[in-house]
């Protein structure tokens, strides 16, 4: 039967119902049309589903809550986030461990696996920037299209998330991100679209926020002419859980399915919008059609029985692992360690390691592997010492427990007593998560007194560092090897061991920019945003592209990574001295292993605009290669690069567009460190360019100290980013938007007091409940509540955000709100 009959066969009632989840995790079914109930659940390095209350427990595994809780999953491999996968740069690597996701999926009867996260990391303590790739859109979208390929290659479909310019966790319910149309196209879109070109994703989940005014989900620009008609994105566009506002604006502007169900409350506004000619029901149709669609293809897959092999998908594991770590000090050759050496292994994080991020993406490991018993095994001669407690502990736990003067006294003794001292330090779960920003990019300041303290006792220390964002280093001149672990998955422990020792040699690369300082970031004084807008005046030049133009000095570059083996570039050539821009451009060059291992280096092809009359930063990535080389071995190796290598997006014609002119084509091993320059000359044809050399001089010649003034230049009108008190609080609105008032005053206050004390290896200490709680809209309460909390408590809840306690009904309402806000919280709060 095709679509358009099983749609046809449909009561608008159905249509209605079926563009609305069947709960937090299931789609509709209709089975007398032969459409299967199917589950689209987490990523997006893992699968996190449910265990359910039928949940069969393994043998030694924990007997199923049966809640939504994130705690509650069913053991699944967790591969390292892509905050650590993507410092691999190896588009083979991540199919791999797509191929692997999609087998786990086939065998939980899991039909779309809800990722990857493909968000450029605007500023470094975005809470949620372990689930993301990078700062550049290229090398985000070349690993997100890696991952969508190898799931889809077992017949099981991505959600390629979140759609777009969610670059902050705070206020991302309600928060308007204030960006050029040239911004969004070169920086924040082509993550996307890269991946929706080259991979199809099955679905792409719209983001929370707004977008210069308009909800994502309700953005008809963005998902229907920029998502399917310029790009050709042929799947289903799904809400991120919560994101959906007026439901009926969503499906008139593209979005085909409300996740979770919201029950009868968004069905039944739909089917009055048809009734009374508001919303065309062949729109409606088209939404359903797509909900069809998803479903037919799920069905191969759901009708057979699958398996997977568990040892088998945790070396994949450790393989991503081991080529994504990051080797970025080694003074005097400290590692790899030698045979003989004793080595004092110091950190808690050495037995009980980070591995992953805290939010919505945990994953309930299949094993986990651990640094200590790693080198253990492979006849280290290692003593340990704690350093440090991971977390507060419990208060009879801290009665027991060693001071911090002690673990230190620990720790320096056996480094005083040992040939090399590793310490295993860096973020742990109370510094970041999901649903709340960092407020510096500071480590735990215990973590950075015990490394000081260690290499004060042993020169010869090295630091494995864990964590999935930059951290200031204070400690590193103090130190002569430093390992960026990041969050390394299950299989991290053995990925770590295998590098310290020689057994693997590291090849991984920065995928972002570590800075010297908080405040030396482009975003700083600006970022997060809110609790009303977030302003991008800062622009094209993130990361790198503004490091690099303001001559900032940088402690890590993007791109770069040591290996325990040299690399020498030579011999560029490029296919041609001069093109027209429709033609494509083939750059080679040589790329030779010096040493006496075995390795792996990444090349990166950069071009830069020799002279622009638009404001342009100083290069750009626009292509790379994981070149595997034996000692000794030398190959050659060709990128090339099409007219979008050399363009800028136009807003005067509304087209990607080149100007005229030499490029200078930059062949490199890090963004500061080129290796080989050529230069090509590149004819367009003439238009107009923006010039904003009077309007906003800043962009071109004084980029760190860009204005309000220059943004609204290139922007236009800039809306207001305070919070209108003069207002009243509605359904749009969240508990945090009244806390001028008494009674959100006092309901922010209680919430946030309640949450942070429930915290969890999930969310870390609690911030991310706390945050969310106060910055949840009013309307979330209703729709993602399963009939929990009623429209009636809604009503109440706003009368009391308002003050307004005038009549009987009123107080009724506030009463039974008090009770029904702060009993429901966590279980809503679980599902987001």
């Amino acid at each position: 039967m095709k679509h358009s009959e099983i749609v046809g066969k449909m009561s608008l009632e159905q249509k209605a119902t079926f563009v609305s989840g069947y709960d937090y995790w299931h789609l509709e079914e209709a089975p007398e049309l032969g459409l299967p109930k199917i589950c689209i659940t987490d990523g997006p390095h893992g699968l996190r589903k449910a265990k359910g209350k039928d949940y069969v427990p393994e043998e030694g595994e924990a007997k199923s809550s049966g809640g939504i809780g994130l705690g509650n999953s069913v053991p699944t491999t967790c591969f390292p986030p892509a905050a650590t996968s993507s410092c691999s740069w190896d588009d083979d690597l991540l199919f791999e461990e797509g191929a692997a996701m999609g087998e786990e999926c086939l065998k939980e009867k899991v039909s779309v696996i809800l990722g990857p996260g493909t968000n450029i990391k605007r500023a470094p303590t975005c809470g949620r920037n372990f689930e993301y790739f990078s700062e550049d859109p290229l090398l985000a979208g070349k690993c997100s299209a890696a991952i969508i390929n190898g799931v889809q290659s077992k017949g099981v479909g991505t959600s390629l998330k979140h759609f777009a310019c969610n670059s902050q966790e705070a206020f991302r319910m309600v928060l308007n991100e204030v960006i050029d149309e040239r911004t969004m196209r070169e920086i924040y879109f082509p993550a996307f679209e890269i991946a929706v070109k080259e991979a199809q994703p099955w679905t792409v989940m719209n983001s929370y926020n707004r977008i210069n005014g308009v909800y994502a989900s309700q953005n008809e620009w963005m998902q229907q002419q920029v998502l399917r008609k310029e790009w050709g994105f042929k799947g289903l566009i799904v809400t991120d859980w919560g994101a959906s506002v007026d439901r009926v604006d969503g499906v008139k502007a593209g979005t085909d399915l409300e996740m979770p169900t919201s029950g009868k409350l968004n069905a039944k506004k739909i089917v009055a919008a048809v009734n009374d000619g508001t919303l065309e029901e062949s729109i409606l149709d088209e939404r359903v059609d797509a909900v069809v669609d998803l479903i037919l293809k799920s069905k191969p897959a759901l009708e057979k029985t699958h398996t997977y092999d568990k040892k088998a998908h945790h070396k994949i594991a450790q393989k991503i692992a081991e080529g994504s770590m990051v080797l970025l000090k080694n003074d005097d050759s400290i590692l790899p360690l030698q045979a003989g050496q004793k080595v004092a292994v110091i950190g808690e994080m050495a037995k009980a390691p980070r591995f992953q991020g805290a939010g919505s993406s945990v994953i309930n490991p299949t094993m986990l592997s651990n640094a200590y018993d790693e080198l253990v095994e492979l006849g280290v001669d290692v003593t340990y010492a704690q350093g440090y407690y991971k977390s507060a502990g419990t208060k009879k736990e801290q009665k027991t427990r060693m001071t911090e003067a002690q673990l230190t006294a620990e720790a320096v003794n056996a480094a005083k007593n040992a040939d090399v001292a590793i310490v295993f330090a860096g973020l742990t779960e109370d510094f970041e998560g999901e649903g709340y920003d960092r407020e510096t990019i500071n480590m735990p300041p215990n973590h950075n007194k015990l490394i000081s303290d260690v290499a004060a006792a042993n020169p010869n220390t090295v630091v494995v560092l864990a964590g999935g964002s930059v951290v200031l280093m204070p400690w590193l001149s103090e130190v002569k090897g430093l390992l960026n672990s990041g969050l390394g998955g299950q299989a991290g422990g053995a990925a770590v061991a295998n590098i310290l020792t020689g057994k693997v040699n590291p090849s991984g690369k920065t995928s972002e920019t570590y800075p010297v300082s908080f405040e030396a970031n482009p975003t700083f004084g600006n970022y997060p945003g809110g609790p009303v807008t977030s302003e991008h005046k800062e622009s094209v030049y993130i990361g790198y592209r503004y490091y690099d133009s303001a001559n900032e000095d940088v402690v890590f570059p993007f791109g770069y990574g040591l290996s325990y083996t040299t690399f020498e570039y030579s011999d560029i050539k490029l296919s041609a001295d001069s093109i027209k821009d429709t033609d494509t451009l083939t750059v080679s060059f040589k790329v030779k292993n010096t040493g006496s291992v075995a390795g792996a280096e990444i090349a990166q092809v950069y071009v830069a605009d020799k002279e622009s009359t638009i404001f342009r930063p100083a290069k750009e990535l626009k292509g790379y290669k994981k070149v595997f080389l034996n000692a000794g071995e030398e190959k050659e190796v060709s990128v090339e690069l099409s007219k979008r290598a050399f363009a800028f997006y136009n807003v005067k014609i509304g087209d990607w567009c080149v100007e005229s002119g030499d490029f200078d084509i930059m062949v490199a091993a890090s963004s500061r460190d080129v290796k080989l320059t050529a230069t090509v000359n590149v004819e367009a044809p003439a238009c107009e360019i923006p010039n904003y050399h009077t309007t906003a001089p800043a962009y071109y010649n004084d980029v760190k100290n860009i204005t309000r003034d220059d943004f609204a230049a290139v922007y236009g009108e800039l809306p207001n980013p305070q919070i209108d008190t003069s207002k009243r609080i509605d359904k749009y609105s969240c508990l945090n938007d009244a806390r001028h008032t008494k009674w959100g005053g006092r309901l922010c206050r209680l919430i946030s007091k309640v949450m942070s004390g429930m915290g969890s290896a999930e969310n870390g200490d609690g911030k991310m409940l706390a945050a969310m709680a106060t910055q949840i809209p009013v309307r979330n309460f209703v729709q993602m509540s399963m009939g929990a909390f009623s429209e009636y408590q809604a009503e109440g809840l706003l009368m009391m955000l308002n003050d307004d306690q005038s009549s009987f009904i009123g107080f009724s309402k506030i009463f039974w709100t008090l009770g029904g806000t702060l009993a429901r919280l966590p279980k809503l709060l679980s599902a987001i």
